[in-house]
C-alpha cells in the first residue's frame, strides 16, 4: 500500500461531494497519510517573527495552546498573545477542514492539543530511545490510556526556507503487529488498577493500551526493524498539509522545522470502517476483546 493518498484540495473549507469524502475516509482509515500539497497555512506578516525557535522556553520541544494562552513559550505578554492567536487560528482552520472532509466525524470529534514546533527535528536530543521520534512508531502514551479511541492529526509545514518535513512511513499496522505481538505478555494482574490509583495514568489501562505501549516501545527498541522493515521516505514541502491516524500509521520524523499540528480524538464508533482500526485488528489477531 502506498504511504500517501494525494488530494488536490486547496481550501480550508472545501466543497466536497459525498463520493470524494468517502474515498478520503477509506484511505485514512486504511492507514494512509492524506497529503494536501495545494493547501497551506499562510502566516500574516505580523506573525513571521514567530518563525524562530527562540520562542521556546526550554521546558519542552513544542509550544502548545492552553485555553487562550500558549505553554512552553517565552516572550513579552503582548507577543505571546499574538503567538497564541496564530496557533488558535490554525486550530480553527484545521477543525473546519476535518469537518468538511469527514462530515461523519464532525459530531464525534474531541479536540485535543494544538501545538507549534519551531525547532528543527532532533534539536532537543532525546532523553531516551523511547522519546526518539526519528524511530518508526505508532502513537501511544503511558499516562493517557484511550481504550481504542483514535488519534487523528492534522499537520502543516510553515517553513519559510523551502525546507520539507521529512518522514519515514513504515509497513501497515497489521503487519507490524504480527511481528511484535508474540513478544508481548498480558499485563500483570492488578497493574492497571495500581497505576491509576497512584495517578500515574489518568484512567485504568485496558489490555489494548498495554499492547499499544509495547508496540510503540518494541518498534523503537528494535534497530533491525527500524532499518529493514518495508518503508517509504516522504517529503512534505512548505505550504502543504497532511492528515493521518497516528495510532495506526508507522511514522518517524527525520528532518524539518516550523510545523503546526492539531490533534483530535475520535471514538471507534464514529469510524466508517471500524474493522480497520488498531483495536479491531489487534482483537482479531488475539482472538478476544481487549477493552
Amino acid at each position: 500500500m502506498q504511504a500517501l493518498h494525494t488530494s488536490n484540495i486547496n481550501a480550508w473549507k472545501p466543497n466536497i461531494d459525498a463520493a470524494s469524502s468517502q474515498a478520503l475516509v477509506l484511505a485514512l482509515e486504511q492507514g494512509q497519510v492524506l497529503f494536501l500539497p495545494q493547501l497551506g497555512f499562510v502566516l500574516d506578516e505580523s506573525e513571521t517573527p514567530f518563525l524562530s525557535p527562540s520562542w521556546l522556553d526550554g521546558s519542552r520541544k513544542n509550544i502548545s495552546l492552553e485555553g487562550d494562552k500558549v505553554g512552553g513559550a517565552q516572550g513579552a505578554e503582548q507577543d505571546l498573545a499574538r503567538l497564541a492567536a496564530m496557533v488558535a487560528r490554525f486550530s480553527n482552520q484545521a477543525t473546519s477542514l476535518v469537518h468538511q472532509l469527514f462530515p461523519h466525524y464532525a459530531a464525534h470529534l474531541h479536540q485535543a492539543r494544538t501545538s507549534y514546533r519551531p525547532a528543527p527535528v532532533g534539536a532537543n536530543a532525546a532523553i531516551s530511545w523511547k522519546k526518539d521520534d526519528s524511530r518508526l512508531h505508532v502513537d501511544a502514551f503511558p499516562s493517557r490510556p484511550n481504550h481504542g479511541e483514535r488519534i487523528l492529526r492534522v499537520f502543516a509545514n510553515v517553513n519559510p526556507h523551502q525546507e520539507a518535513r521529512v518522514w519515514r512511513v513504515g509497513e501497515p499496522f497489521e503487519a507490524a503487529s504480527q511481528r511484535f505481538l508474540p513478544k508481548i505478555n498480558k499485563p500483570i494482574f492488578g497493574s492497571a488498577w495500581l497505576l491509576n490509583t497512584l495517578k500515574i495514568t489518568k484512567k485504568k489501562r485496558s489490555e489494548y493500551d498495554h499492547i499499544m505501549l509495547h508496540l510503540h516501545d518494541g518498534m523503537k527498541a528494535d534497530m533491525d526493524f527500524q532499518q529493514n522493515v518495508p518503508q517509504q521516505t516522504v517529503h512534505f514541502p512548505p505550504s502543504s498539509v497532511w492528515i493521518c491516524f497516528s495510532d495506526q500509521v508507522l511514522h518517524a520524523a527525520m528532518s524539518g522545522q516550523f510545523m503546526l499540528e492539531q490533534t483530535f480524538h475520535l471514538p471507534i464508533s464514529a469510524l466508517q470502517h471500524p474493522e480497520l482500526s488498531p483495536l479491531k485488528v489487534l482483537e482479531r489477531l488475539k482472538g478476544r476483546a481487549l477493552i
